[in-house]
């Protein structure tokens, strides 16, 4: 029963993300990615740190850790969140969040090479089915078929627009983080890490926000996209976050970031009831690739050595 417990925890990051991609959507639209982007660090942070003192947490950085702090906060923070709602304005939240959950990918490799966390084949099989999951989610049949067929040239056949760009660089930036955290929690409580890289790094979002002068400082939202903007900041920030890097810095790396393979998921789901967007049979597909991919990698070594289950420290299955 604790270990269900655990699994639904370590889950739960993923589903709100989903979710908040959906919520984000259309806020990007009518009040401008920087300040959406602001809105969901900056409020998030100051809750987590409210919590830290409710909960009789250190809530300092340690000396130690500044150097680390820095540039996770400007990473994960800034560039994360810029590139992320850059991406939403011009892809939907399906599809855009199928981009950026590729990131396991990158985990896995940096985990292996930094941290020697092991993929077996069983592991590697399924980072590949999960690959293929998410081409599948987000390259579109007609161009994957005028490929498989070698068929003449797609008409707008580029892989890769604007907005898919944004969302890789998205990507790529949430993979740093999820390494840089256990350089930056070596004497610092990674939930204070959480919180003050939001609102430090929420702040050159604002900053930029009112430079460009494009966008108006207060959005004009209507209390229905206030509620969204509130649901993105305090559930899809403050208690995603929460969760994810506390779980980042005390589980298995590549096992815990193959979970983000979920987060397309709810997004699609979300975003179909939300916002009308469909998925075809080919995605549906997709969807089940990526369902067997998290399954192969997160249970690899009790896949590929059964002995595994027998040795395993209590501690660690829990």
């Amino acid at each position: 029963m604790l270990r269900i417990f655990n699994w639904l925890l370590m889950i739960l990051p993923f589903a709100l993300w989903g979710t908040a991609m959906a919520a984000m959507s259309p806020l990007v639209q009518s009040g401008g990615p920087e300040i959406v982007a602001f809105l969901r660090l900056f409020p998030a942070g100051l809750v987590i740190l409210f919590a830290i003192v409710f909960l009789n947490r250190s809530w300092k950085i340690a000396r130690s850790d500044f150097f680390w702090f820095s540039i996770f906060t400007l990473v994960d923070g800034t560039l994360f969140q810029f590139c992320l709602t850059h991406g939403i304005a011009k892809t939907g939240a399906g599809l855009g969040s199928v981009f950026i959950d590729s990131q396991p990918l990158l985990v896995a490799l940096l985990a292996r090479f930094l941290f020697k966390d092991a993929i077996n084949p069983i592991g590697w099989i399924g980072l590949s089915i999960g690959l293929g999951g998410i081409i599948c989610l987000g390259v579109s049949p007609e161009l994957l078929q005028n490929w498989f067929l070698m068929g003449d040239k797609f008409p707008n056949a580029a892989l890769l627009k604007d907005g898919e760009l944004w969302m890789l660089s998205a990507a790529i930036t949430m993979a740093l983080g999820t390494v840089l955290i256990r350089f930056v929690c070596r004497e610092s409580d990674p939930i204070a890490v959480t919180g003050w890289h939001m609102v430090f790094g929420s702040l050159p979002l604002i900053l930029w926000h009112v430079l460009t002068d494009s966008w108006p400082i207060v959005p004009d939202w209507s209390l229905i996209e206030w509620s969204l903007m509130a649901y993105t900041s305090l559930l899809g920030s403050a208690l995603a976050y929460g969760l994810f890097f506390w779980f980042a810095n005390n589980k298995e790396l590549t096992t815990f970031s193959t979970l983000a393979f979920l987060t397309p998921v709810f997004a699609l789901l979300s975003g179909g009831y939300w916002l009308g967007e469909r998925l075809v049979l080919f995605q549906w597909f997709g969807v089940l690739l990526v369902l067997l991919s998290v399954f192969l990698v997160s249970q690899r070594r009790r896949l590929w050595n059964p002995s595994y289950e027998l040795n395993v420290n209590p501690d660690e299955a829990s």
